[in-house]
């Protein structure tokens, strides 16, 4: 069974990896409420906000599917070394009062680029840090700090920047970075890179989703994931359509981050290993059909908990999909694949919202959610039947090995 939350933190490297990436996580959505703040204050445009939020987000994806493979080729703490001190350089100018616009927009972009090789490099190196039969439990403690985290950020964010200001929020970000690399420095041993040069030769990570209906499976349900969270995008006029105040906007924004805790720590904690890789088309599932309440216009409170129970789902089932990838995918190209994931999950996230924007312009805020979720639910059938298919016909790849047997990933 799972709930090796102990086992985990008993592992120092698990421990420093863990305290990285959850400082370098509060250091972004810290960033993210500062740059709201700095933009609109200089420009007083909402355009030129969005986009530089939009930059804080898009350019993960380019960077999930283009430079995710380094973290197979160079060293993984090397990898995140890097980007590490690389962000904190970019930062620092943006800290600066009077930087142009456009530079701004170059820097920060720059590092949204670097988030996701950092990210993967991360994933791919808690499974060489935890044995396999942790691995789910370690993922589950870093799902519940970082939504904790983005909670923090955006909470804490606001009333930070009230205190000292937007420029030197940043200059917390920057530290962040720092503070992040030293812990990797000093906390993490080095290893040599998973991609060796006798093993160049290999399929690589796009070879091997042509190749394996199991992993393209795979794949489909952690992007479905970011589709079925259009209803953060759809806060607001979900609100103001349901004649909600401030506070129940509050409300709505939380239900998602509340949700997610809850998952990864019921998922994570009670719930064994084989029984969610079995079923965890079903888990995709159950993250959408929530949705499906919304096209009867509920009550603001009834949204909410609908919304806590599909992130819950939602969490549960990327944190599964992620196990599943780190068990079934070759170490060499372990980082690669984990880094398209993510890209196709941030790209779900951004884009979804968007579309439902059009939808909901001419059907409202509650139905284009409800019709999202049955959008979902359509593509999520076939995915389902894709990943049954794959693990019965491949269960020594797709399946957890005994707790007491060896490690059955791929080399």
């Amino acid at each position: 069974m799972t709930g090796r939350f102990g086992a985990a933190f008993a592992v120092a490297e698990y421990r420093a990896v863990w305290a990285a990436g959850g400082l370098s996580m509060v250091g972004d959505q810290l960033a993210r409420v500062a740059l709201v703040v700095l933009v609109y204050g200089n420009t007083k445009s909402a355009a030129l906000t969005g986009l530089t939020f939009a930059l804080t987000l898009v350019p993960s994806f380019v960077g999930g599917v283009f430079l995710s493979g380094l973290a197979d080729k160079l060293p993984r703490r090397r990898v995140m070394l890097t980007a590490d001190l690389l962000r904190a350089a970019m930062i620092v100018p943006v800290a600066v009062p009077g930087m142009p616009f456009p530079v701004l927009c170059v820097l920060v972009a720059g590092v949204s680029l670097l988030n996701a090789p950092f990210r993967a490099a991360e994933q791919a190196l808690y499974a060489d840090v935890l044995p396999q039969q942790d691995f789910l439990a370690g993922m589950a403690i870093r799902n519940i700090t970082n939504q904790s985290a983005q909670v923090l950020g955006f909470a804490g964010g606001g009333l930070l920047l009230a205190l000292i200001g937007p420029y030197w929020a940043l200059s917390l970000d920057a530290v962040s970075f720092l503070v992040s690399a030293l812990l990797l420095r000093v906390g993490v041993r080095a290893r040599p890179a998973a991609l060796n040069p006798a093993a160049r030769s290999a399929p690589g990570g796009f070879s091997l989703l042509r190749n394996d209906s199991g992993l393209r499976a795979l794949l489909l349900i952690g992007w479905l994931t970011g589709v079925f969270i259009v209803y953060e995008g759809l806060a607001g006029p979900y609100n103001a359509q349901l004649g909600g105040t401030t506070a129940t906007l509050g409300l709505l924004l939380a239900a998602d981050p509340v949700g997610s805790v809850i998952g990864a720590f019921i998922f994570g904690r009670f719930v064994p290993a084989t029984a969610q890789t079995r079923g965890l088309a079903l888990m995709c599932v159950a993250s959408g059909a929530p949705l499906l309440v919304c096209l009867l216009q509920p009550g603001l409170i009834v949204s909410a908990v609908v919304f806590v129970v599909a992130g819950a789902f939602g969490t549960a089932t990327y944190m599964q999909t992620t196990a599943s990838i780190v068990r079934g995918v070759p170490d060499s190209r372990r980082a690669q694949v984990l880094g398209l994931a993510y890209a196709g999950m941030m790209a779900a996230q951004g884009l979804s919202p968007f579309v439902a924007g059009l939808v909901a312009d001419r059907v409202g805020a509650a139905n284009a959610v409800g019709w999202f979720g049955v959008a979902g639910l359509l593509v999520a059938a076939p995915v389902a039947v894709a990943w049954r298919r794959a693990t019965t016909s491949r269960p020594e790849i797709w399946l957890p090995a005994p707790e007491t047997g060896a490690d059955t990933r791929r080399n």
